[in-house]
């Protein structure tokens, strides 16, 4: 299991399972349960144990040093597979990463994200944290270690832009799930509703109507997204556990406007989507503006994307960078950006999946020693 994946707790439990769709053994029956399946394996061994299993009681290092930037996936599994490569590696992280922030306790407990990077660490990995990398940290970085990673995801969030989203009750939904694992006491109202249709929404939506139970003992929370049910990109097992908890889950609608008056929010006015996508791929919707609906609601959410912050990046390294199309820095095969000495892997490059956040770290690691054992 650790050949090719050192966070089995972590992906036992959030992992999107796509393989389990084109999973040969599904023909003639149910997919293997390849994520429980993991889960099952590293739920049984202790990880005082790990290191005497893996064999990885002595490991000789090197004098090259990696700086990797960000507390995601992709920058752990760099860490660990460069550890077992005999490199330095120094992890540094702002506050922690999207895995224990924009994830819910009940989806992911923070036992079992500890327990998967705690043996990371025990590899040789140092991590410093609270470090916040702005342009002139990451100056220093290329400066003080040979090679440096950067997977920083993506924290902030996207707005629908309609009218309305400037309303001081108007929240995304990445921010009020940080609030929530903090322990801030958050705005809790009667009526909520929840645009988006990923798994980030549904983190959002079960998230409000738990405590929508606990202050009012009652659930009001609507989730309404442009897809149609059966395209909605969240786990099915998301949408049917949030209705499982009273939420309401109404896919299939654009939000034109919220509603205000008096300076109070009323509801979202929305309408029928037809389509998402041209015929070409591209986000083009298309609605019936005459079949509307609206939504009650005295606090709106937006669940709709979020989007990588490279303030730390400086102006004059920003033009040395290639960028692709939609904003990603341009990376070949091994995630090597245009400058040598720069890799860059997780959701910023392939979008929020942990799978593929673990792989291109892994990836990365290979060409990182390829790079220094030139």
């Amino acid at each position: 299991l650790y050949e090719t994946n050192p966070l089995p707790e972590i992906c036992g439990r959030i992992c999107t399972h796509k393989c389990e769709d084109v999973c040969s053994v599904g023909i003639n029956g149910d997919a293997l349960s390849i994520r429980w399946l993991k889960r099952y394996i590293a739920d049984q061994i202790d990880s005082s144990d790990y290191k005497e299993i893996l064999n990885t009681q002595e490991i000789y290092k090197n004098d090259k040093k990696v700086a990797l930037v960000g507390s995601g996936p992709a920058s752990l599994s760099a860490a660990y597979y460069l550890s077992l490569l005999g490199y330095n590696c120094t992890k540094l992280e702002k506050a922690g990463g999207m895995m224990r922030y924009g994830i819910p306790s009940y989806r992911l407990p923070y036992d079992q994200i500890d327990k998967d990077i705690d043996y990371i660490l025990s590899l040789g990995v140092n991590i410093e944290y609270n470090v916040n990398v702005d342009a002139k940290k990451f100056a220093e970085l290329k400066d003080n270690f040979d090679v440096v990673y950067i997977g920083t995801g993506l924290h902030l969030g996207r707005s629908t832009g309609i009218p309305g989203t400037d309303h001081e009750h108007v929240f995304q939904s990445i921010d009020l799930l940080r609030e929530i694992t903090e322990g801030k006491e958050i705005m809790v109202p009667e009526k909520v509703v929840v645009i988006g249709g990923g798994n980030v929404a549904m983190d959002i939506t079960r998230s409000m109507a738990r405590l929508q139970m606990k202050k009012y003992g009652k659930v009001q929370v609507i989730a309404t997204s442009l897809e149609s049910e059966e395209n909605m990109p969240a786990d099915r097992e998301e949408v049917v556990e949030a209705r499982e908890e009273d939420a309401i889950v109404n896919p299939g609608w654009g939000p034109k406007s919220i509603e205000i008056v008096d300076g109070k929010i009323k509801g979202l006015h929305v309408v029928k989507c037809l389509s998402i996508f041209d015929e070409e791929g591209r986000f083009a919707p298309k609605f019936d503006d005459d079949n509307k609906n609206f939504f009650e609601a005295d606090m709106v959410v937006e669940s709709i994307g979020q989007g990588m912050d490279m303030s730390y990046l400086s102006d004059d390294l920003k033009e040395e960078l290639k960028f692709g199309p939609r904003g990603r820095l341009d990376v070949n095969e091994y995630f090597q950006s245009s400058l040598d000495w720069l890799f860059v892997g997780g959701d910023m490059v392939q979008g929020p999946d942990v799978i593929h956040g673990i792989a291109n770290g892994h990836k990365a690691a290979i060409g990182i020693d390829n790079l220094l054992n030139k």
